[in-house]
């Protein structure tokens, strides 16, 4: 069922090894390539058949679902529209990711739209890396759109990756945070040559004593290019944080636009950015310990991006 190239991209993009045990579901230039359910989390095809509905039961408790997305056919363009519905008091943990082989002069890409609804008390935890790789020649694209809505206690930690190859990029965030409800978004991106990286994000923190802590951490080789976008939108008594650090290696360019809209009087909103060089002094302590200068730099940007 899974072939070397299939299990390489799984491997790379979902930590798999083979198939998972519990609920999972692995899409494969555009088709479903397999699926499993478990007692408490079911997925089922989307009533238009343009993705996936994931349903956990209130109260799930160390369960993990694995939706991974693998793209080597040349030419497509695979577009997904998921939705996941968290039951109260659950904490789970949802693995995604889209992993692309490009072996051709043709373009290849994936769009993934994720709407989640978290409900009262509960926790996820949602983990998305995104890699390409190949000797083709052809385009690579991952543009992901992120939408979340936290109710009253609800929790949602997401960790961001982009792994590398990625030609383009253009990922959108948004989230409504309900009363004393809590996001952590964490995004890591590493782009080289001529590729680009666009991140958009908009909270809305509408409920009161919600929290919310967003962290950006870029690389930028060759003449690749990032921009960062941020709005914070203070509805209610709240605290929200942005947190913005950039390497620029060779010719990159980065800018970072964070924006906080405080419309209530106990709102706290905070910033704070920076972009800069590897320091020479990280570089001679690492050589200084028989590392090589490209071997110095690779292991200062992977501590970067951790």
């Amino acid at each position: 069922m899974l072939d070397a190239l299939d299990k390489s991209l799984l491997k790379t993009v979902a930590e798999l090894e083979g198939l998972p045990k519990g609920a999972y579901n692995i899409r494969k230039n555009g088709k479903l390539l397999s699926r499993q359910v478990s007692a408490n989390i079911d997925i089922e095809t989307n009533a238009e058949g343009t993705g996936i509905v994931v349903t956990i039961k209130p109260g799930t408790k160390n369960e993990s679902v694995h939706i991974p997305v693998i793209l080597s056919q040349a030419g497509l363009y695979d577009v997904v529209y998921n939705s996941f519905i968290i039951g109260e008091d659950a904490d789970v943990t949802i693995v995604a990711g889209c992993g692309i082989h490009c072996g051709s002069s043709q373009a290849e890409g994936h769009a993934g739209i994720h709407d989640f609804q978290v409900g009262k008390r509960a926790k996820v935890t949602y983990v998305e890396k995104h890699f390409a790789t190949g000797e083709g020649t052809g385009r690579r694209s991952l543009n992901p759109t992120t939408r979340v809505f936290l109710d009253e206690g609800a929790q949602a930690q997401m960790e961001l990756t982009q792994m590398g190859g990625v030609d383009e990029a253009d990922r959108l965030n948004e989230a409504t945070l309900g009363p004393d409800s809590v996001l952590l978004i964490t995004e890591r991106v590493l782009t080289d040559g001529d590729q680009t990286a666009v991140s958009k994000n908009n909270i809305t923190l509408k409920g009161a004593s919600s929290r919310v802590n967003l962290i950006s951490r870029s690389v930028m080789r060759g003449r690749s290019r990032q921009i960062f976008y941020a709005t914070l939108d203070a509805q209610n008594k709240c605290f929200g944080h942005i947190e913005c650090d950039a390497i620029i290696m060779d010719e990159g360019s980065n800018e970072t636009m964070p924006a906080l809209k405080a419309q209530h009087p106990d709102a706290e909103l905070t910033h704070e950015a920076s972009i800069g060089k590897i320091a020479n002094d990280q570089l001679t302590k690492l050589m200084s310990l028989g590392l090589t200068y490209d071997q110095a730099v690779n292991r200062i940007i992977q501590g970067f991006l951790k």
